[in-house]
């Protein structure tokens, strides 16, 4: 099937003809379905803290903090904003000149509310001598969209998010990289050093470190703290080959194979690359001003303080494990803390042996952990917290994503309907085991929890391959706890006009 140039391609992306042979069998059998409990609630997989539990898990990370342990906060940031403007370039190409649309007028309605503003109207007297406010009296809309988005002007619809401004306080403008950084900086600080990392992509690389070389000093003068801003890029090797609607290679134009990013789960190899003890998972592109994050960073120093906590617990099991002969009385002791503690649903002991329960516990225990901050459903797009009935009978966590619900299930379709709570990407993991070793986080993905999208290119549909989500099956195998945080720490922009809300509005 493939030629000797196939295999230098492949060999040219990190990829072995192995791995490729085994992609091509999961379009033909495709994913299989998870199995649902129930979804996660309050009281049923979900912990909502009381005022108490919330001040001292604030201390227990505080605490921790000055103990010196290596803190990162980790920030997928490579995706484009194009899907940000869609709106407006359906506009730009619309045979209307005039905004017809309730979000054409709005956008433009508001435009001077934008912490963009600025910039856009100095482009456009820049290049034209005029300003937004007279292209838009003189009904040259689409004028000022072309100055937005393109080249020509800010260029904001080939942009990654994290280098556009969202928000304006008094005089001064922030992108969402810089809002992490101080996130970053107010929660992630240990022994006098906030690390941020954030995933790019190669040609936006070296625009985020311009803009890190740049703001950094403001910030760390601010918090009295040095910053240690790193980037990585989303693996070649990670890729995943595309094919036509019979399941064989899709070949571009002139015969090469086409790989495909695959997705957001592909991130999992660059958190592995992370040497940390905890690591927090944010989204780029939800972040708030200044005025609205006390909140936001409240939270993250309870689930933080949760997970120290925890993982304080499963290493004190651990140990007892390890180095102990433990009666059965003891291992039930640590089954109903996996249950109680952790919504494990351990499958039928009765018949284990004690070397086999012990054995079993050991495995279970001895794995990264994960916090996952969970809001109420608002009904956003996405994934939310589930109950997953496991091979071997166990119950465990999950964040599950629509496209792993059987849709032919009346009975999990409801579920996923009713789900009372949705994930934000609000995580804290720690990474490390009970020696400080990092764990090799490729070990604890499903890989049966991928799934296939339709595409196109060059007028061609293909399938396409999406590796398991980064917060889904990449994370499938790891302790897991949910925690309702409230909603006013979700603030995503999933198009320009969210940023009209009042949340972004300085």
């Amino acid at each position: 099937m493939f030629t000797e140039l196939d295999r230098r391609q492949m060999a040219s992306n990190g990829i072995t003809e192995e791995q490729v042979n085994q992609q091509l069998k999961q379009f033909e059998n495709g994913f299989p379905f998870l199995k649902l409990k129930s979804a996660a609630s309050v009281g049923n997989g979900i912990i909502k803290l009381d005022d108490k539990s919330i001040k001292h898990y604030i201390g227990v990370w505080n605490s921790y903090l000055k103990k010196g342990n290596d803190i990162v906060k980790f920030v997928p940031a490579s995706g484009a904003a194009s899907r940000m403007f869609k709106d407006l370039f359906a506009f730009y190409d619309a045979n209307y000149d005039i905004p017809q649309t309730g979000f054409e007028k709005r956008f433009f309605d508001n435009i001077k509310s934008f912490a963009f503003y600025k910039e856009l109207n100095d482009k456009c007297i820049e290049k034209n001598g005029i300003s937004v406010e007279e292209l838009i009296h003189a009904g040259k809309y689409k004028m000022v969209v072309d100055y937005l988005l393109n080249e020509k002007g800010l260029n904001y619809g080939q942009l990654p998010k994290g280098l556009l401004s969202f928000h304006k306080q008094n005089d001064e403008v922030r992108t969402p990289m810089e809002e992490h950084l101080v996130e970053g900086a107010a929660y992630a600080a240990s022994a006098g050093i906030a690390k941020v990392h954030f995933t790019v992509s190669k040609e936006h690389r070296e625009l985020f470190k311009e803009l890190a070389r740049h703001k950094s000093a403001i910030i760390e003068k601010e918090f009295g703290l040095k910053m240690d801003i790193s980037f990585s890029e989303q693996k070649t090797s990670t890729d995943t080959i595309a094919v036509d609607m019979n399941n064989k290679p899709f070949r571009n134009y002139d015969g090469s194979l086409l790989f495909r990013p695959g997705g957001h789960g592909a991130l999992i190899e660059n958190l592995n690359d992370i040497n940390a003890d905890i690591v927090f998972i944010k989204n780029i592109d939800n972040v708030v001003p200044d005025r609205l994050k006390k909140e936001t960073i409240t939270y993250k120093k309870v689930i933080a303080g949760l997970l120290v906590s925890v993982q304080e617990k499963i290493f004190e099991y651990l140990r007892l494990l390890n180095e102990s002969q433990l009666d059965r009385a003891h291992l039930l002791e640590i089954a109903d803390f996996m249950e109680k503690q952790l919504s494990f649903g351990l499958p039928d002991v009765e018949n284990f042996t004690e070397e086999q329960l012990c054995k079993y516990l050991k495995q279970k225990l001895d794995r990264p952990i994960r916090i996952c901050g969970v809001v109420k459903n608002v009904g956003e797009p996405g994934g939310g917290p589930f109950l997953i009935i496991e091979d071997d009978g166990s119950v465990s966590l999950q964040i599950l994503e629509s496209s792993q619900i059987d849709k032919s299930n009346p009975e999990y379709v409801r579920m996923f309907a009713e789900g009372t709570h949705f994930n934000p990407v609000d995580l804290v993991c720690a990474i490390k085991d009970i020696h400080g070793k990092p764990f090799d986080l490729l070990k604890f993905v499903d890989g049966s929890t991928g799934f296939i999208s339709y595409k196109s290119k060059d007028g061609r549909e293909l399938k396409a391959l999406e590796l398991p989500g980064l917060w889904n099956g990449a994370m499938s195998n790891w302790n897991t706890l949910f925690v309702e945080v409230p909603l006013v720490t979700f603030n995503p922009v999933k198009t320009v006009n969210d940023l009209l809300r009042d949340e972004h509005q300085g």
